[in-house]
């Protein structure tokens, strides 16, 4: 017998701090429901740490957004907007800072699929966006889930809510 697959939309968007848990949640999904799964830090990143420009980004994203089925795991606050627009399931992990600070720390010098590296010590930066997320980002999530009442949301407040939901 094939495992029901978990009703969550074609086209969903995984958002949440770094360190939240968003490619793990990513890759669950992909193999519960089988849409196709785009990690952003692998459009934006490239192997030796540096990246694509925003412009082949944007486009690349736009490409990507014309798809009628997809997973799209990444933050990037700058592309919110039109993930919103084209998504019909928004999935947030509203984690608190030191939940994603422990995430962040744990998973140096583990290779993952959602980035073309290995982190091998804590970026400064990427722990300053974890400080910062829920004064910055978080707004302009809560501002955008206003402003599209027409999308499924799922809001997760810790990881036990999420494992009890099912979607891990």
């Amino acid at each position: 017998m094939t495992p029901e697959r978990p009703s969550v939309g074609n086209r969903i968007i995984v958002l949440g701090c770094p360190g939240s848990g968003k490619s793990t949640l990513a890759r669950s999904l992909q193999q519960k429901t089988g849409l196709p799964l785009i990690h952003l830090d692998n459009v934006w990143w490239k192997a030796d740490r540096t990246h694509v420009t925003r412009e082949e980004f944007d486009l690349r994203l736009q490409e990507i957004l014309q798809g009628e089925r997809w997973i799209i795991d990444g933050d990037y606050s700058r592309t919110y907007e039109p993930r919103f627009v084209r998504c019909d399931t928004v999935i947030f992990l509203d984690y608190g800072e030191e939940e994603c600070m422990k995430g962040i720390t744990e998973r140096i010098g583990t290779v993952r699929p959602d980035i073309p590296w290995t982190e091998d010590k804590l970026d400064p930066e990427l722990a300053e966006k974890v400080r910062n997320y829920r004064t910055v980002n978080r707004p302009k999530l809560y501002s955008l889930m206003e402003k599209y009442p027409d999308k499924r949301l799922l809001i997760f407040k810790t990881r036990a809510e999420l494992a009890e939901a099912g979607l891990l």
